[in-house]
């Protein structure tokens, strides 16, 4: 069962030295052709283009989180791999600094109902039009290093090109 309503509020919220803790995901597939596609969504206010990230609330993982954030704000689900990293970065709305958690989402199923889904846009790109499309610094780098992790090892592309059990998965959707 898939929860149909985003949390909300900062009570909850986790903080390192007065930083924000925020933890998003860069939801990725191979298509049938095995091309590489990167999903981003809109902000609320449906200007920028982005990943999905929110905050880490004390009763998550940080994996957790990621795979929330991924459904809430995109309505995918998957399998969180390996941290690309952590950034500080100022945020634009509020003027201060958060500590982002960057993780890469292997998609698995695309829903089409999800919690955010009156307030975002979301779209499949190709890692250079994501990169062009997405405004946070913070986020292009993740991106940068997910695609090179990608790159340095095609064993795991190929891996993921061939398992049955994935595969399934994911052509399912596409």
């Amino acid at each position: 069962m898939v929860c149909i309503v985003s949390r909300t509020g900062r009570q909850l919220q986790r903080y390192n030295k007065g930083h924000r803790l925020v933890v998003g995901c860069i939801p990725y597939r191979f298509t049938r052709n095995g091309e590489f596609e990167v999903l981003v969504v809109s902000s609320q206010k449906g200007h920028a283009m982005m990943f999905p990230k929110g905050g880490w609330e004390i009763d998550e993982s940080v994996e957790e989180a990621a795979s929330r954030e991924s459904l809430e704000e995109a309505g995918v689900l998957g399998i969180v791999q390996c941290e690309l990293g952590k950034w500080r970065f100022k945020s634009k709305s509020q003027g201060i600094y958060h500590e982002g958690h960057m993780f890469p989402l292997l998609v698995t199923e695309q829903l089409s109902l999800w919690p955010e889904r009156n307030l975002r846009k979301r779209a499949w790109m190709t890692v250079e039009e994501a990169s062009e499309a997405c405004q946070q610094w913070w986020m292009k780098e993740a991106l940068d290093r997910l695609v090179n992790r990608l790159n340095t090892s095609d064993l795991n592309k190929e891996f993921l090109l061939s398992s049955s059990q994935l595969e399934n998965k994911i052509i399912h959707f596409l």
